[in-house]
């Protein structure tokens, strides 16, 4: 088993100061494949007040001088690739093909756009020609506290961290304490990348302790959270006493509207996108809409593809999916599909228990539900597994309408051959990004979403401009 009991605070591994100890569970066999220490409120001072007396030399250092740590971490980061996509895959679930390439693949996906983003950043510019004396300063916020989950780990790790130092902030991450060993492998490669001490601090506990104490700190500006609705809500409140900023990247329920001149392969990929990662995406295409004139077609098809999904361990190559990352997920789930056979919802394949064969492991069997209208739980709650939802439409205001009414706005979905169409539903979509026919988001585009899918903007020149803060200057003295 693993010893991973310290953290990495001004640029060394310590001890913590009580050390608590957390097992960390395999969800494949639902053993305990790894040890770290739970921190406490004398962890999280001590990190913060090296990141403190690290700022103010670390904010003023030439951008240029940042550029180049963060290009030398992502050759780290590449060049280690596969022990970051192991320790992925032992503490989260993620089958160990996709968490090389998916998994590990978003970090170093998302270090190189911001890269790109910031080779052509502005910290000082003109307010325009209206105010020839006028500048625009962007400031680094100052000490940040960076909270990521467990379903993508090193896709929020770096989400975070790199903008962070881009844009001059030292920090303190609590990654997932269900998912940490991927982040203290971070750490090792940000040492590796010499960046200079305090910038970075890591400090593992749970969201009760250590996630309590940053959101409250008097010396941290700014919490950056990605998790649940629940959790966000609560570090909101908590942060408001010393207001602080407070950015937040949270659940979501994405409507997959499935017009009936859709192209032939849409309803298979809406089904495997929901599936990907066991459905643990926070911008998984939940609710499939499909115009009714096709609908019973749809549901078949989704049967069909939903049943050719595999269910293994993560440890084997392969295209299956894994076990969701913890007990408590597995209950959940669990719950929540007994819940749509409870309320009417007509079950296709799938349905509560393991899969066949798998007798150990958070396994879930794949599931398609038809006939779900929105008012019922699975169509409201993020499940947070592989589990689909159906819901038929006449037109398209009806679709619209369905869509929207969600408390969530994070990621929907359009399927049309009618660019015109497409473009009218995007439009009044509610929610922070809307895909189209399959087409990915472009590189640098801002992900984040509206309503209780929190408003955060991470990625691209938004993701680093949450950083800082714009300082207005007149009075600018001309040159020469």
């Amino acid at each position: 088993m693993l010893e991973k009991k310290q953290f990495y605070i001004d640029g060394a591994w310590v001890a913590p100061s009580a050390g608590r100890e957390l097992a960390v569970i395999d969800p494949s066999t639902e053993q305990a494949c790894a040890v770290i220490s739970l921190g406490d409120d004398a962890d999280a001072d001590r990190a913060v007040a090296a990141a403190k007396r690290a700022f103010g030399s670390w904010s003023r250092t030439e951008p240029a001088e940042r550029l180049r740590l963060v290009e030398r971490l992502l050759e780290i980061y590449k060049r280690r690739a596969p022990d970051m996509a192991k320790a992925i895959s032992l503490e989260m679930g993620a089958p160990i093909d996709m968490a090389l390439t998916n998994q590990v693949g978003a970090g170093a996906y998302h270090i190189t756009n911001f890269i790109t983003a910031f080779k052509d950043f502005q910290f000082l510019r003109p307010l325009g020609p209206h105010a020839p004396n006028d500048r625009i300063q962007m400031d680094a916020i100052g000490v940040v506290g960076l909270i990521t989950p467990w379903n993508w780990p090193m896709n929020q790790v770096t989400l975070k961290v790199v903008p962070a130092l881009l844009a001059g902030c030292t920090m303190v991450l609590k990654p997932s304490e269900i998912a940490p060993l991927s982040s203290m492998l971070f750490a090792e490669y940000v040492d590796e990348a010499g960046f200079p001490k305090g910038v970075f601090n890591l400090v593992n506990g749970d969201g009760a302790g250590v996630g309590t104490r940053l959101s409250s700190h008097p010396d941290i500006e700014m919490i950056s959270f990605t998790g649940s609705t629940r959790a966000g809500i609560a570090i909101s409140k908590v942060a408001a006493e010393s207001l602080k900023r407070v950015v937040l990247e949270l659940g979501g329920k994405g409507a997959n509207i499935v017009f009936a001149d859709a192209d032939p392969t849409a309803v298979k990929r809406g089904v495997l996108h929901c599936f990907n990662n066991t459905g643990q995406s926070c911008n998984a295409p939940t609710r499939m809409l499909v115009e009714r004139t096709i609908y019973d077609r749809a549901v078949e098809e989704a049967k069909a593809v939903a049943e050719q999904v595999v269910v293994d361990t993560a440890h084997k190559p392969g295209k299956h999916i894994g076990p969701l990352a913890s007990e408590t997920q597995f209950r959940k789930v669990q719950d929540l599909i007994q819940k749509g056979i409870d309320e009417g919802a007509r079950l296709v394949t799938g349905g509560v228990g393991r899969p066949n064969g798998q007798n150990q492991g958070y396994f879930v069997r794949p599931t398609v539900f038809a006939d779900v209208n929105n008012g019922m739980t699975i169509a409201r709650e993020e499940i947070f597994g592989p589990v689909l939802s159906i819901i038929p439409f006449d037109n398209e205001e009806q679709a619209i309408e369905i869509a929207n009414d969600t408390p969530y706005g994070l990621t929907n979905y359009v399927q049309s051959n009618d660019g015109e169409k497409r473009n009218r539903v995007a439009l009044r979509l509610r929610s922070g990004m809307v895909e189209m026919n399959g087409n990915p988001r472009g590189p640098g585009a801002p992900f984040g979403g509206v309503k209780a899918s929190g408003r955060a903007r991470e990625g691209g020149v938004w993701g680093i401009e949450e950083f800082l803060e714009p300082k207005a200057i007149s009075g600018w003295g001309s040159q020469g």
